[in-house]
This record gives C-alpha cells, sequence and structure tokens, in this order.
C-alpha cells in the first residue's frame, strides 16, 4: 500500500537487547521473520555473546532465507509455530510477532511457557501487535489454520479505521489479499492483547506471578516475563518509563491518523486513475 509505515519490531531494538541482557539471554527464538529486519539485529546480538538464533516463519521473504542459510548461529524453522515450538530446547526469550490473532499467540505462549518449564528456564516473551489495530482484533494470514470457534468473521478487503468497531470495505488500514481482519473488534478471544491478558489470568490461576509491560508504539510491544527471575526487578526498571506512557500514546495516535490520512489520499489517486480522463 505504501512504503511510508513504521511496523518493525527492530524501532524497539534498544529496548529488547537491553533486556536480553539483563536476562543473560543466549537463545533467543523468533516467530515472525518476514524480511529478517530484526533478525538480523537479534543474530548480530546473540553472536557477541556466542549464543544462537532460532526464527520460525513457514514463507519469509527469499532474501531471509538465503542470510539464514549462510548465518551459522541462525536456524530457520520453515513451519508454522504451534507446530515446532514443542520440540525447541533451552530458550532464554522469545519475540513472538507472526500470525496476529487470539487463538495463535495465546498458543504460542502457552507452549513456550510449557518449553520454560520443562527446562528451567523462566519465561521471558516479547510481543508485537499488542496496540491497534490487532490488539483487541483478529488478523489473519490462513484463516483455515484457525479452528471455526476460535475464528472470527473476517474480511479481506475492508479496513480498520481507529475509534470504529467495525471494518469498513474497500477503506483504512487493510491486507487486502495479503491478510483479513476480523469484522468487529473487542468481546472474547478477539485479538493479541486479549490472548496475553487471557494467558495471565491463566498463569495466575497456577500460582505463578508474571510481570507485563505494554509501549503504546509502533502498533504496541508488549514485555511478558516471570516476576520471580533474578533479572525481574532491573528489568522492570528498565522498561518502566516507557509502560503505558502517555506521551508515546498520544505520539502513536497522530502517527497512525497520519498514516490512515496517507492511505485515503493512495485511495482517492487509485480511483482517479481507474476512473480515467474526464
Amino acid at each position: 500500500m505504501t512504503n511510508l509505515l513504521i511496523h518493525s519490531m527492530a524501532e524497539f531494538s534498544d529496548l529488547i537487547l537491553g533486556a536480553l541482557d539483563l536476562a543473560g539471554a543466549r537463545h533467543v527464538v523468533e516467530i515472525g521473520a518476514e524480511f529478517g529486519g530484526m533478525s538480523q539485529v537479534l543474530a548480530d546480538h546473540v553472536a557477541t555473546v556466542d549464543g544462537r538464533l532460532t526464527s520460525i516463519d513457514p514463507s519469509p521473504a527469499p532474501a531471509f532465507v538465503s542470510w539464514a542459510a549462510r548465518t551459522p548461529h541462525v536456524t530457520h524453522l520453515a513451519a508454522p509455530s504451534l507446530e515446532v515450538i514443542a520440540d525447541l530446547r533451552d530458550v532464554d526469550a522469545w519475540l513472538i510477532d507472526g500470525d496476529h490473532n487470539y487463538y495463535t499467540v495465546l498458543n504460542e505462549l502457552l507452549a513456550a511457557d510449557a518449553v520454560c518449564a520443562r527446562d528451567g528456564r523462566p519465561l521471558l516473551a516479547f510481543l508485537h501487535d499488542v496496540g491497534w489495530p490487532a490488539g483487541r482484533r483478529d488478523m489473519y494470514y490462513a484463516p483455515d489454520r484457525i479452528p471455526d470457534a476460535y475464528r472470527h468473521a473476517h474480511e479481506f478487503g475492508a479496513g480498520a479505521m481507529l475509534d470504529q468497531v467495525r471494518l469498513v470495505p474497500g477503506k483504512g488500514f487493510r491486507g487486502n489479499d495479503a491478510w483479513a481482519m476480523a469484522t468487529l473488534s473487542g468481546g472474547l478471544r478477539n485479538g493479541v492483547l486479549t490472548a496475553v491478558e487471557d494467558f495471565i489470568v491463566h498463569a495466575g490461576e497456577t500460582g505463578r506471578v508474571l510481570a507485563f509491560a505494554q509501549i503504546p508504539a509502533v502498533f504496541g510491544l508488549g514485555i511478558l516475563f516471570d516476576a520471580g527471575a533474578a533479572w525481574s526487578p532491573a528489568l522492570a526498571t528498565l522498561v518502566a518509563p516507557f509502560h503505558d506512557n502517555p506521551l508515546i500514546a498520544t505520539l502513536e495516535r497522530n502517527r497512525l491518523l497520519n498514516y490512515l490520512k496517507v492511505i485515503e489520499w493512495q485511495d482517492a489517486a487509485a480511483q482517479d486513475q481507474s476512473d480515467g480522463p474526464r
């Protein structure tokens, strides 16, 4: 639609790498590589601690596949995340930025937590898209992979608008044929942030205490971690200034309003071209 959109987890690199340092993370798992922007940042970082990066993505860009194949400390798993997470070992940190919907994210967290529990590791997870539009609205790259009970009514050609519950056909933030979004936002089992919240409740029912920071920029970054980890107080201190920061939230809303206006202009220009000369 346009290349003006800032959308990568790489925008949070300083914060994420700082957290990885505090946690002493050596094996990092990334779910969702796409073009590999964040992957290269992570690979460079783990190389400095003799670590490794495992990147899970069933269909990333060809350039990423080539790069991963020639980078010795990077392993690319070309499969849906839920098919391979349980086979991983000794994971210190997770970056979850794959299919942005409730069912996938909740089950990625459950599977990652089970791996950590099995291997005696505290949970540390960074989750993208906990803000608008996917925080409370499912997005589906492959709707057929989502069980019927969890798959919301969805559309490929309609877009999300700020402060509107229902998608708008042919307008707003949309993926056209690339991905679909739930027709309505909000409600049960809908969106990435909802999945995180329900996972925290589930963990609490077993006596676990998890900490969660939400940074309201670039579609929202969530940082979820075991409150009992030795590095937890230092990590909480690192992320506290950014958590639910009202200035950052205001700047993000302004960014989104501007971007939606760009989409509106592009749609109008495309319509003028299709109408032809008058």
